[in-house]
């Protein structure tokens, strides 16, 4: 069986913003504090929740290394280094690694895609300049670009590729892949309201944009299945579906952010192009967490 970087409910963490729309790192403190004490069993940072695509070389620098010796090894440390172009992919991963992370969240590239034969080339490529253990991202709706089962088979023969976070909501490609892979690729959900989907047919957890509001429950949703208890697992899952729905209803992450912000933390907005939410949908996104008990009504 490939590396296990963890198991449980990773959070895929916003980068808190200031008014000048720089990073907040006292914010970002405070947020990695609340997840490890709220059960969060991973942090994932600068990936597409951590608006990834709007940070410099320098702030994913000097947010992994902030984020690293902040943990302080209580939990691991993924680190998001996709890139569309292989050598800056390759850059990124090797800093990270230097950084000290546990792995590394590779996105597919993105805008001039690539083949399934391009896709090999360029995980294999990644995965011989660093030693890290990778997590291939696979999310479509973002990057018009999928993983198919038979490249995964390919990549899993990789001994430093260890796992997928599956985000294309194909759970039929997910099965296929498991039933290829087996245990030489370790799988995680990419989507909050497919947790127990993907557990069901094999996987081991989560990287949730939900955890960034309820870290205990998406915690909960794993470890409840892993330990055989699936009909909790189940009800947690399906009573969250109203509010993992209200937190897609904009372009993640805009209203997962407006989240923390209604929940007191310093988040700010998020940088443009990604607009705030209008008023509709702060009020409807604050009613729904007052329903779920997040805020008091």
């Amino acid at each position: 069986m490939k590396k296990v970087i963890f198991e449980g409910s990773a959070v895929a963490l916003i980068t808190p913003m200031d008014s000048n729309g720089e990073v907040n790192y006292n914010a970002l403190g405070e947020l990695i504090e609340f997840h490890i004490q709220n059960k969060t069993d991973a942090i994932v940072v600068c990936g597409t929740t951590g608006e990834s695509a709007t940070l410099s070389a320098q702030e994913h620098h000097k947010i992994i290394e902030y984020t690293v010796n902040r943990v302080n090894k209580r939990i691991p440390v993924i680190a998001g280094t996709g890139s569309n172009d292989t050598r800056c992919a390759v850059q990124l991963s090797k800093d990270a690694q230097n950084l000290g992370v546990d792995g590394l969240l590779i996105v597919t590239p993105y805008y001039n895609k690539t083949s399934q034969k391009g896709l090999v080339e360029h995980y294999s490529y990644i995965a011989s300049q660093v030693e890290a253990p990778i997590i291939v991202y696979s999310v479509p709706s973002r990057t018009g670009v999928k993983v198919c089962p038979e490249t995964y088979l390919e990549l899993s023969k990789i001994p430093n590729i260890v796992a997928a976070k599956e985000a294309s909501g194909d759970i039929s490609l997910v099965a296929k892949t498991v039933s290829l892979c087996g245990d030489g690729l370790n799988i995680y959900s990419g989507n909050d309201d497919q947790i127990v989907p993907v557990l069901s047919l094999g996987g081991i957890g989560v990287i949730s944009v939900l955890a960034n509001v309820c870290p205990q429950e998406s915690h909960s949703i794993v470890s409840e299945y892993l330990r055989g208890n699936t009909a909790l697992s189940r009800q947690i899952q399906l009573k969250f579906i109203e509010l993992i729905e209200v937190l897609f209803s904009d372009v993640n992450p805009i209203p997962v952010k407006e989240a923390m912000n209604i929940l007191g933390f310093a988040c700010g907005r998020c940088r443009l192009p990604l607009a705030g939410m209008d008023e509709g949908g702060i009020n409807r996104l604050k009613s729904t967490m007052e329903r779920y008990g997040i805020l008091n009504a």
